[in-house]
């Protein structure tokens, strides 16, 4: 169905409960279009003028806008690295966890896991992007549709599993116990301090952007929960250089970052690529 007659389907819908649930769901969806349309007007003002070599005065015309509206977009549309994370809305998902307590079994939300899908809203806000949440139970093997952010390592869904097998640059392994991300470039092997004998307050965590079928797919796991976390402020602060870097691209990379005793990150740095495929 196109957009046209999506919208009149709505308009004509007779049941006013589907009727308005469908025109609010289609209101986020237009808005997110028009952030993602501002964007790139903004790139293309860009472009215009470091490939073109046209003054901003000349890009105003050509574009039928006031050259006071070119300084207006370029200092309020969102930043070019919003694709990223795609178009938008952005479903942003972690584990569901299953544990003993009072010797019965319960599912739960880790804590870590928690902040990070906070730390991912947050960024998510600042791209100018909607969200919504979603909830990965053990054995989830499917992602909703649209763009999505999964903040989830391989031993608490398939799901996870099945991303990381589509990465051909960096995977999880087990060894003794131990969990490691291996770098298959390189060789190179990354562990969880927080997990050896003597434990630092220092963990790992991976990071993948998939492209497919027309949506991104975004991949945040650690070693532990809080080498997600440590994943997240890396992105926040290196994200427009990822995205000029790599452009629309599938990418991966490892980040290691030392933590307080509150699990808040003081320091993260990338240790691995980023790998482009």
């Amino acid at each position: 169905m196109s957009d046209a007659e999506e919208f009149e389907a709505v308009r004509r819908d007779p049941d006013p409960l589907r009727r308005g649930q469908r025109a609010t769901e289609l209101i986020t969806l237009y808005q997110q279009r028009s952030a993602e349309l501002a964007r790139l007007r903004k790139v293309a003002i860009e472009e215009a003028r470091n490939e073109l070599g046209l003054t901003y005065g000349e890009i105003a015309s050509k574009f039928g806008i006031s050259p006071g509206r070119i300084t207006q977009i370029r200092s309020s549309a969102p930043a070019a690295e919003r694709a990223f994370f795609g178009v938008g809305p952005v479903a942003v998902g972690i584990p569901r966890r299953v544990g003993i307590e009072d010797g019965r079994e319960r599912s739960y939300f880790d804590a870590d896991d928690t902040a990070t899908r906070g730390d991912v809203e947050s960024l998510l806000t600042h791209l100018v992007f909607a969200s919504t949440r979603f909830d990965v139970d053990p054995d989830r093997s499917d992602l909703p549709e649209g763009d999505v952010v999964l903040i989830c390592g391989p031993k608490s869904a398939p799901i996870a599993r099945t991303l990381l097998e589509r990465d051909p640059a960096l995977g999880f392994v087990q060894e003794s116990g131990r969990w490691w991300i291996e770098d298959r470039i390189s060789g190179a092997r990354f562990d969880s301090p927080y997990r050896r004998e003597t434990p630092t307050n220092k963990d790992v965590g991976y990071f993948a952007r998939h492209v497919e079928d027309g949506r991104i797919v975004v991949h945040i796991a650690g070693i532990t929960s809080i080498g997600s976390r440590g994943v997240v402020a890396w992105l926040r602060e290196n994200l427009a250089a990822l995205h000029r870097d790599n452009g629309n691209t599938s990418v991966s990379g490892v980040v290691a970052c030392d933590f307080n005793d509150d699990h808040g990150i003081e320091r993260a740095q990338l240790v691995a690529g980023p790998h482009r495929w």
